[in-house]
């Protein structure tokens, strides 16, 4: 099973299969509203209009597991990520990322190690996990690393389909 086998479902109720996103450059980042890393929700919309003409999207993955940071309903995160921050980005329902409930997403990302190579459990909200065109998870940015931050998107730009 790959990554693109995995189905997911999106906040508006609907399924997403990971199958689509096949060809793009994607970051997946799990996301919350009541974070003090809430704010980087603005360079993460900034991030994916400026690369989407060039076949990159940001995935927006809600998840309630730090603290309850995330405890809306779908219809409160997507009133709240569009009102406050403008994301047009897709988003998922809210899942789990880390324990015995952890999505099948997640279950293939987190085996990725981040630059210090370390792999695991996601550490908090906003972890990053970029994803190339052809499915290989290239890149994983822990929390606090912005996604403006030079290393992303140098990152980004290098997984860009041509």
């Amino acid at each position: 099973m790959t990554l693109y086998d995995t189905t997911i479902s999106s906040l508006d109720g609907g399924q997403l299969e990971l199958g689509q996103l096949k060809g793009k450059a994607v970051l997946i980042v799990n996301v919350a509203s009541r974070c003090g890393l809430t704010p980087q929700y603005e360079a993460l919309e900034k991030l994916h209009e400026r690369y989407r003409d060039r076949g990159f999207t940001v995935l927006g993955v809600p998840c309630n597991q730090f603290g309850q940071q995330e405890p809306g309903s779908p219809e409160e995160i997507a009133t709240f990520c569009s009102m406050t921050y403008g994301v047009t980005f897709p988003m998922t329902d809210k899942i789990d990322v880390n324990g015995p409930q952890r999505h099948a997403l997640y279950q293939h990302l987190t085996a990725r190690a981040d630059a210090e190579g370390e792999a695991g459990d996601v550490q908090w909200n906003f972890e990053k996990f970029l994803v190339s065109p052809d499915g290989d998870i290239v890149a994983r940015f822990r929390p606090q690393v912005l996604p403006d931050a030079d290393e992303v998107v140098t990152a980004v730009e290098s997984v860009l389909p041509a």
